[in-house]
């Protein structure tokens, strides 16, 4: 399983100008997203994040190292680390541990079947649609992607892939050059606290 290291920034003109001079445009797409928890935020009041995405189910979770707060420097401290969890049925086992749900986990998951989701509690709470532009710095192996959603909310994220237990002070270090290349100053963005307060102030379609 990889585990996504990433820092978010609030992207300026002059930010997206340095990005189309050191970048490689890698494409364009349109993401529809929708957002389900619990009545009572089970699951995003601990940074976790269940949605479905161009119709498969995604379950991010923070890392061990990312929960217990051990986060170093000022620069790791920018920067959060999730694990995307795909498999369904891992999916429902997850969220069973967190809401407390004692019910025996259903044979046969499919990304069609969502009755697991009324067992379980879970409503859409969101819905929007992005629209992502990704750039590539191909000698620092990071991705960085520059999201406008429907509803006004822009926000770029710089982005490395590492697998479970792999290096992540290099990940780090390579989020921290690319800032630097594209003049991001040390600005605190809490990821998640930001991304919930937004997500609650989005109507459900």
């Amino acid at each position: 399983m990889s585990v996504e290291v990433e820092r978010k920034f609030s992207c300026s003109a002059d930010t997206l100008k340095k990005l189309e001079e050191i970048g490689v445009c890698v494409g364009q797409q349109q993401i529809h997203d929708q957002y389900f928890d619990t009545p009572e935020f089970h699951l995003t009041l601990r940074d976790m994040w269940l949605r479905k995405r161009k119709g498969c189910w995604e379950l991010k979770c923070p890392t061990a190292e990312a929960q217990s707060g051990k986060q170093g420097e000022a620069a790791a401290s920018l920067c959060t680390r999730y694990k995307e969890i795909t498999s369904l049925p891992e999916i429902h086992l997850r969220v069973k541990e967190v809401i407390k749900q004692d019910r025996e986990s259903e044979a046969g998951f499919s990304q069609e079947d969502e009755s697991w989701l009324s067992k379980l509690d879970l409503v859409c709470f969101a819905e929007f649609t992005t629209a992502r532009r990704s750039f590539t710095l191909k000698e620092e192996g990071v991705q960085i992607d520059l999201d406008q959603a429907d509803f006004g909310y822009h926000v770029g994220e710089i982005e490395v892939l590492i697998s479970e237990g792999g290096d992540e002070q290099a990940a780090l270090e390579k989020i921290r050059k690319t800032a630097e290349k594209l003049g991001i100053r040390s600005q605190t963005f809490n990821t998640s606290t930001a991304l919930y307060c937004v997500l609650l102030s989005v109507p459900v379609k």
